[in-house]
This record gives structure tokens, C-alpha cells and sequence, in this order.
């Protein structure tokens, strides 16, 4: 039995110093091995080998469509507003009554199936659909069996992402986060000089390098000279939690956020007493001249840190990009956009809030291939003359989705989890009510 433990033991130790020696170290000071590319692409070549014998297996079948589409409906691209028009246009007009006819009910009709069926809020809450199988049961609703040699592969998957991957990712995760307390707690008895800010930003990204590292990250970095500047904030769209991992691997941000209990309480402590992050507690964040005066206070000292915020509020699927909150566009300060978008084939980045909790996300993430994505800078945007922060952020939002190649939508996030507002309603019904009418209210003016 004594001689059991000293194996546990002596295998441990050549663990820890494996993970020290080749992933860590390199990791904290910014360069790599080369294993992590190696493994990426024994991987690509292994996916493209899956799809390729998916393919054969359902020749007869049409190719999948990368659409974020369901695929039960077909919608036509364009306003209601042209729909209505063109459909008007083709028929004769009605000789009494203006434009309305009877028959106009069957296409509000068809529209209103359309959004209950096929909606534009509730599917970007929703994995995104992947064109082939990447050999994750979870991401592949259907899967049945195909081939022994792709089946093989499968469980051969299975035995190095939850007895290989998984331990390592796990560890490295552990040994980030408690750098991370450790470092900036260190960090933060230095009084306030460059050397502490130096080994602040140091401590901070090293610490995220490392977590990176525990997903198997592989990130493309786009335009860096249009990275944020101290003094400015950096807005970009947001997918998981992972998001502020992935950007302070190239940089030092200052959070804004809610003061939280447990865990997250003891590493938000750590991390603001060697670096000026924003923390409100709960009640706090209702008020928002409190949220403006300390983002404004923040953004005036130049010598500060970019603060990174997410406007949308919540987490999508990296489909599209919805509703950025004016708060953050209102302070007058520059804006750094930055685009995020995850690749879904070597695993599904969308935390489903509602759906998990952050533990059983983060197992899931450490259970997938890898973490692959790219980030885009796009140069500064500033508020425009006579413009109005609703405005500017719409501005923002829609060069963000461009760059990302993700769709740009009007939708709040927030119906996630609330309802839609009645004024919102009666907006729209006023919007219907004139597309119905037609030139009638012209015909009676006359």
C-alpha cells in the first residue's frame, strides 16, 4: 500500500511539473511550444476526415445550410412595409376604400406564424446550429450511427477529452485562479507607483494566459494598433463569460460588474486592490447617475486602465449582436468596438444562463475540443455631433456586427427574461395599423 501512494505521489509531481514546464511558463510569458498547434491540427484534420464520411453517409441528403435558421420556414429578406407594396402593386386596385383589401389578413397572417414559429429573440438564446457533426454528442441532435471507423474515432474522442483534456484543463483553471488572488493580493500592498501598476497589468494577464491555456484557446488577434487606449472603453458583444479571458490575453482591462458572494467575491476582493476595477454592489446598480459619475470619474484619470463592458446585457449565441444599453454611450468618453467570433466546431462557447449553472458551463467547456475565435479591433468611434447616445450605440453595435459577420438586430436582450414592454406593443400595432389602412386615411381626407 506504501509503495501505491509513492506512485500517486511520484506521478503527480511529474504531472505538475509537465504542466510547469510546458504550458505554464510559456504561457506567462507569451509564446508557445508549438503543442497546442500540433494538437489543432491533428484536430482539423480529424473533423475534416468526419465530415467527409457524414457526407458519403448521407449523400442522398441535402447539404446542410449554415443558417441560424430552424429550417421549418423560408422567410423572404426585406421590410413588411416593400412586401405589402409589392403585393398591393400586383393586383388591381380596389375602386372604394383605398389599398385595403380582404385579402391582406392571409399575409399578416402568414408573417405572425412565421415570428411564433421561427422568432428572432428566442433562437439566439439557442446553440447555434452547426453544418456537420464535430463529434460532440451535444452539439448533433440526431446522431445514429454512421460507421465502426467514425463510431471508433467517437469514443477514442471521449477518452482524450475527459481523461486527458479534462484533468489538464481543470488544473491549469486552478492553478490560474489562484495566481490570480495570490498575485494581485501581493500586488496590492505596493503603494500606488508604476511598478505596482506594471506588475498589475503583468499579474493579470499572465494569470488570464494561463486559464486561456486551460481551454485549449486558440486566438486570432485582428488590427492591434486599434486596441483600446487608457482612458477610453471598450465595448464588444458578448457570448460567455469567457469573453473577458479571451481579451485580456492581449491587454489589461478594468471590469465593471456586481459585487458577488463565495468565489467570486474572494477573487473580485483580490483583483481591486491592485487594479481600479468598478465593483457596485446590488442596490447600487439600480442607480444610474451613481453608475454614470464613477464610469465618468473612471474614464477622466488617462492613467486608468480601458474599461471593458458588454452593452448587451447578456449573453448571445454569436449569431447575431442585439440591443447594446445606452448607459455606457452616454459618459461621452471613446469608444473602443471590439468584434468576438467563436468558431462552433470545435465547441459551443454560448453559456445558456438560464439553462446552466457556471460550474456545469465552465465542465463543458473543459470537455470540448478546443476554443477557437478571432478578435477584431476596430478603430475608436466617437459620439457625433447632435447625436444622441441611442444612436451612437445603435453606430457602434451595427460596425461591430459587420466586422464579426454576425447579424445585426434591434431586439433587447433582455427579453430573455422579461416580457415585452406595452408601449412597445403599441408601437408596433400603430405601425400595422397604418400598413392595414393604406391611403385610406388619404382618400377620406380628399
Amino acid at each position: 500500500m506504501e509503495n501505491f501512494w509513492v506512485g500517486v505521489l511520484w506521478a503527480t509531481e511529474i504531472w505538475l511539473y509537465l504542466i510547469v514546464c510546458l504550458i505554464m511558463i510559456p504561457a506567462m510569458f507569451g509564446f508557445s511550444l508549438g503543442i497546442s498547434e500540433t494538437y489543432m491540427n491533428i484536430l482539423v484534420k480529424t473533423l475534416e476526415w468526419a465530415t467527409l464520411n457524414i457526407q458519403k453517409a448521407n449523400a442522398e441528403e441535402e447539404s446542410a445550410k449554415a443558417s441560424a435558421s430552424n429550417g421549418l420556414i423560408q422567410r423572404e429578406h426585406g421590410s413588411m412595409e416593400k412586401e405589402l407594396e409589392e403585393l398591393r402593386r400586383s393586383r388591381p386596385k380596389p375602386p372604394v376604400g383605398g389599398d385595403f383589401t380582404l385579402s391582406d389578413c392571409f399575409y399578416f397572417t402568414r408573417r405572425g406564424i412565421e415570428s411564433i414559429v421561427d422568432d428572432e429573440v428566442t433562437q439566439r438564446f439557442t446553440s447555434e446550429e452547426l453544418v456537420s457533426w464535430n463529434l460532440l454528442t451535444r452539439t448533433h441532435n440526431d446522431f445514429q450511427y454512421i460507421s465502426l471507423k467514425l463510431t471508433l474515432v467517437y469514443g477514442l474522442g471521449i477518452f482524450v477529452r475527459y481523461c486527458i483534456l479534462a484533468p489538464l484543463r481543470i488544473t491549469l483553471a486552478c492553478i490560474g485562479l489562484t495566481w490570480l488572488v495570490i498575485g494581485t493580493s501581493a500586488v496590492g500592498l505596493l503603494p500606488n507607483c508604476r511598478v505596482k501598476f506594471w506588475l498589475s497589468e503583468w499579474v493579470h494577464v499572465m494569470c488570464y494566459r494561463i486559464c486561456a491555456r486551460g481551454l485549449s484557446a486558440t486566438i486570432r488577434y485582428h488590427n492591434k494598433e486599434n486596441r483600446p487606449k487608457k482612458g477610453g472603453i471598450c465595448v464588444a458583444n458578448h457570448t460567455s463569460p469567457i469573453d473577458i479571458v479571451i481579451l485580456c490575453n492581449d491587454g489589461c482591462y478594468a471590469m465593471v460588474g456586481q459585487v458577488h458572494g463565495g468565489l467570486m467575491g474572494i477573487v473580485q476582493r483580490a483583483m481591486v486592490r491592485s487594479c481600479p476595477h468598478v465593483w457596485f454592489e446590488r442596490s447600487e446598480m439600480k442607480d444610474r447617475h451613481l453608475v454614470t459619475k464613477r464610469l465618468t470619474d473612471h474614464v477622466n484619470d488617462k492613467t486608468k486602465l480601458p474599461i471593458l463592458i458588454f452593452p448587451e446585457g447578456t449573453c448571445v449565441n454569436n449569431t447575431s449582436v442585439m440591443m447594446f444599453k445606452k448607459g455606457s454611450f452616454e459618459i461621452g468618453a471613446t469608444i473602443y468596438p471590439v468584434a468576438i467570433k467563436y468558431d462552433p466546431k470545435f465547441g459551443d462557447a454560448f453559456w445558456n444562463s438560464s439553462k446552466y449553472s457556471m460550474v456545469s458551463y465552465l465542465l463543458r467547456m473543459m470537455t470540448s475540443w478546443a476554443l477557437v475565435c478571432n478578435v477584431w479591433y476596430l478603430p475608436a468611434m466617437h459620439q457625433q455631433e447632435g447625436e444622441d447616445a441611442v444612436h451612437f450605440a445603435n453606430r457602434v453595435k451595427s460596425a461591430i456586427a459587420h466586422q464579426g459577420g454576425l447579424l445585426d438586430l434591434q431586439w433587447d436582450g433582455g427579453l430573455k427574461r422579461a416580457k415585452v414592454k406595452d408601449t412597445f406593443k403599441e408601437q408596433q400595432q400603430k405601425k400595422y395599423s397604418s400598413m392595414v389602412v393604406g391611403d385610406d386615411s388619404n382618400s377620406n381626407s380628399d
